[in-house]
This record gives structure tokens, C-alpha cells and sequence, in this order.
């Protein structure tokens, strides 16, 4: 067919798609991602999103932070060879685009874990809260953000990525009605602003100023940022759910995409098309109306297919995202996984239905 981006995200974080444990030899970590990548052309997708930075760490060679835990088993040790590297190298040889993929402001996945002397905990113990038993960056101290931001053109500067994707992790996910512990930065930095439209204003600014950078850094590399689907509860009107990302996760991504500080947007609209609650059309036809010229590109769950959701209902979706839209259409396969196991049979019916054909990128 024509032009679609038909992307999977690959997760590092936990080793949920690749590499399949920590402490593999570096021979077995390729040849894992040269599977990964064979299957992907074999199913005819076109680009592979990559994470890079699970947690203020790296699956690079990096002079600002440590090597990922999830490489060796241990953080800061080398695997012997630059993942991304060779996971560019191998993308581009099989005409797949490399997208890479950071985690902007986790600092590490539990509190207590050993880090490595160039972690920014260790570094800038000031910028660091606790929170869920979890490290995290406060994204309101200016020079954190700063610092997240230059870790991403270094990236987009030294390696021929393709794009540069950011996922939904602003401020956290809240957990059992704690609050994220930020009164001293809010006193410093937030005089007159109320609490939400402080920290709402400190994700513009980093969304801003990263897009800005990275295009400067990269200007042919795509921008991406995959938010939570929902933007607000009650919008559309039909639409319910129980997080509410704009007074939450203080995520004002509609005006993202109405500034242009992305140049496609992958909202994670990971329901079904018939519920009304919550529905795939629903959302997607919304989201599109606040495109302003940018691709909205949809994250669907491929890995909830079961009895539940079969395989036909992503085909289906798939099918929606090539209606009505304005420039090219695509989506994006939450996660590789799921395609590599066929799980319900899904990369069998993808090669047999709607990937049929191959598509040139957008």
C-alpha cells in the first residue's frame, strides 16, 4: 500500500521484549535482536521504537550515564558492545527505521537498588524523589530537565536514529492517594501558580524545549510522544476512566500537539472499539481533531489479545486508522512481544490481511 507508519515498541525496562534476561552474553543479545528485527520485516513492519533509557540509564555508550542493569544485571557495567549501535546498524541494513525511546524522568525502578557512581541520583541527589518505591527526576527543578533533555541530543547527535519517542512517564503514575513529594521545588520555583497548573507548566516547558533541541540536534529525526489515550475523563463526553492524565500525570498533551512540539503523536488507546466507555473509534476520531497538521499514530495493545480480544479486533482497529485521516496513516504495537509469540495468531493474519503489502514510511 502506500505510505504507513507501522511501528512496535520494543521494551528493555524489566527485559520484557529484548534482551529476554539480564547477564546474556553479547552474542546472544544480538542474535535475539536480529530475530526481533527479521521478524519484523517478515511481518512487513516498518519501524522498530527502541527503548534506549528505561531509567535515567543506558543501552548506549554514554558519558552522562550508566549502562542499564538490564543489559548485565548490573548497572554501569559494559555488555561488550553498543546495543544501539548495532540495533541502527541492523534496523537500516533491513530497511527498518530506529526509533529511540526514552523514559524522561524515572530515575531507577526501586528505591533501594545499587546505582553506579555516575547515576544522577548519586550525582544530583537534589533533583531526586522517592515516591511509590520508586527513584524519580522532579521534573520542577529547571536544571533536571535541562539535564533529561541533553541526555536525549547526545543520543540524537552521535547515533543515526531515526526518531526520538518519548513515552508517558511525566510526573507518576499515582499510587494509593500519595502525594509526589515536591513542596520544597514548588516553594522555590512555583510562586503563584497553584500546584497543578505549576507542575502542568513544567512538562510544556520540558516538551517545548526538548522538541526544539532534538530537532536542532537532528532535524530529520521524528519527534514522538506516546501519551495515556485518555486526555481528560468526560472527553469526548462518552468517555470515562479512572486516571485523569491532565490533573494527574499533568500531561496537557492536546496542546502539544496544537503548539507542533511533536511531530506525531502515538496516544495509547488501549480499549476496544465497541465499549462506549472507552472506545477506540471514539477516541481516535477526537484525538484526530486536535491534530493541527501533526500524524496521530495510535498505540493498540496486540499484547491483550486472548479470549477476551481476539486477533481480528487489532485488524480492525488497524482498518480505522486508514479512514478519514489527514496525511498518512499509522499505529504502533504495544509490544513487540506479543507479535513474535503470534500471539492468537496475530502475525499470521497482519501478513495475510492488512501488511499484505509492504508500506513506504510517511
Amino acid at each position: 500500500m502506500d505510505a504507513e507508519f507501522r511501528g512496535a515498541w520494543v521494551a528493555t525496562v524489566y527485559n520484557l521484549d529484548w534482551p529476554s534476561k539480564p547477564g546474556l552474553p553479547a552474542a546472544e543479545q544480538k542474535a535475539q535482536l536480529s530475530r526481533l528485527l527479521d521478524a519484523a520485516v517478515a511481518m512487513k513492519l516498518n519501524a522498530i521504537l527502541l527503548q534506549v533509557r528505561p531509567a535515567s540509564d543506558a543501552l548506549y555508550e554514554s558519558k552522562k550515564e550508566p549502562w542499564t542493569k538490564f543489559l548485565t544485571g548490573r548497572q554501569g557495567v559494559s555488555p561488550g558492545y553498543d546495543p544501539l549501535a548495532y540495533a541502527i546498524a541492523e534496523a537500516h541494513a533491513r530497511g527498518l527505521e530506529l526509533h529511540a525511546w526514552f523514559n524522561p524522568f524515572r530515575a531507577a525502578t526501586t528505591a533501594g537498588e545499587a546505582l553506579a557512581p555516575n547515576h544522577v541520583a548519586k550525582q544530583h541527589p537534589e533533583w531526586v524523589r522517592r515516591y511509590a518505591g520508586q527513584l524519580w527526576i522532579d521534573p520542577g527543578e529547571p536544571a533536571a530537565r535541562d539535564y533529561v533533555i541533553s541526555v536525549m541530543v547526545d543520543v540524537a547527535r552521535r547515533y543515526d536514529v531515526d526518531g526520538i519517542h518519548i513515552d508517558d512517564y511525566f510526573y507518576p503514575y499515582p499510587k494509593g492517594g500519595a502525594a509526589f513529594p515536591d513542596d520544597a521545588t514548588a516553594a522555590k520555583y512555583g510562586a503563584g501558580m497553584s500546584r497543578a497548573d505549576w507542575r502542568r507548566d513544567n512538562i510544556n516547558r520540558f516538551v517545548q524545549s526538548m522538541y526544539r533541541s532534538v530537532k536542532a540536534a537532528r532535524p530529520k529525526a521524528r519527534v514522538g510522544i506516546s501519551p495515556f489515550g485518555i486526555w481528560r475523563p468526560g472527553v469526548p463526553a462518552t468517555i470515562e476512566a479512572q486516571l485523569d492524565s491532565y490533573a494527574q500525570l499533568f500531561s496537557d498533551s492536546r496542546k502539544w500537539l496544537a503548539e507542533g512540539w511533536c511531530d506525531y503523536l502515538a496516544p495509547q488507546l488501549y480499549w476496544s472499539i465497541a465499549p462506549s466507555k472507552q472506545s477506540f473509534p471514539v477516541l481516535l476520531d477526537w484525538w484526530r481533531a486536535q491534530s493541527h497538521g501533526k500524524s496521530v499514530w495510535p498505540g493498540i495493545a496486540t499484547e491483550r489479545i486472548g479470549s477476551a480480544r481476539p486477533a481480528q479486533e487489532m485488524l480492525d482497529q488497524i482498518a480505522l486508522t486508514r479512514l478519514n485521516c489527514d496525511g498518512a496513516p499509522g499505529h504502533i504495537h504495544w509490544s513487540m512481544k506479543s507479535l513474535l509469540k503470534n500471539q492468537g495468531g496475530i502475525a499470521d493474519k497482519l501478513r495475510a490481511g492488512p501488511y499484505a503489502q509492504r508500506a513506504a514510511l510517511p
